[in-house]
């Protein structure tokens, strides 16, 4: 193992991490916002409130990240009506059309989670809201949905891990995020190995963290559940 020059391209790896690191961030908050309209539609007891959810769920479910990574980013510049619309500057600019894929991607993900989440809330605390005289959005507002997050958090933390692996795919579309920058170094250095293992240890450190801080935030909620009781 070449721990020189490990060490001499850590900087770069770090830029790297960093990309990945917003990529990532951007991508399950703005998922998150996206999926709570979709999770709640997809709980519904109404099929045709249900109808869109479902099919825009199943198509970010079923097909791969990289295949709809592809459509974004070579297949919308096919249609003249995207070139001559005011958001071809950020389309053709392979930053956001990750962004923008990895976003619709994980909000489909979160959305069933939240589905699930949401299902699962005793009724017996929705029927006491509403025998308090809540109306059923101030109960979904007040009692569901703060429910669903203590429910709905470990599954989410799992997205989120599964996110950070996934935007390594975003090196397929020239960004140099963390696995494009080491395949950018590989290049010069033709070590594969240890310019892989150090970016390596860059997605186990940032899961690392990501994995602490979700726990500390599960403590946080479950002790502030059994205060409000």
């Amino acid at each position: 193992m070449n721990w020189e020059v490990i060490i001499t391209w850590l900087p770069r790896l770090a830029e790297g991490a960093m990309l990945t690191l917003e990529l990532v961030g951007i991508a399950v908050l703005a998922g998150l916002i996206l999926a709570i309209p979709l999770g709640i539609a997809r709980s519904s007891k109404h099929w045709y409130v249900r109808a869109v959810p479902y099919g825009y769920i199943f198509f970010f479910r079923g097909t791969p990240l990289l295949v709809q990574l592809f459509l974004v980013y070579y297949g919308l510049a096919q249609f003249d009506a995207v070139r001559q619309g005011p958001l071809w500057p950020y389309l053709r600019d392979a930053y956001w059309c990750a962004i923008l894929t990895m976003t619709l991607h994980t909000a489909a993900y979160i959305a069933e989670i939240l589905r699930g989440a949401i299902q699962a809330v005793p009724p017996g605390e929705v029927e006491a809201a509403r025998a308090l005289g809540m109306s059923r959005w101030q109960t979904m507002l007040y009692i569901i949905l703060p429910r669903a997050a203590r429910i709905g958090l470990p599954a989410y933390s799992n997205e989120v891990i599964l996110m950070l692996k996934a935007s390594a795919l975003a090196s397929t579309v020239t960004l140099l995020e963390l696995t494009g920058m080491a395949r950018t170094i590989i290049a010069r250095t033709y070590l594969p190995v240890e310019i892989f293992f150090a970016a390596g240890l860059f997605y186990l450190g940032i899961a690392y963290v990501l994995v602490r801080g979700f726990k500390l935030l599960e403590r946080w909620l479950r002790v502030d559940a059994c205060q409000g009781r």
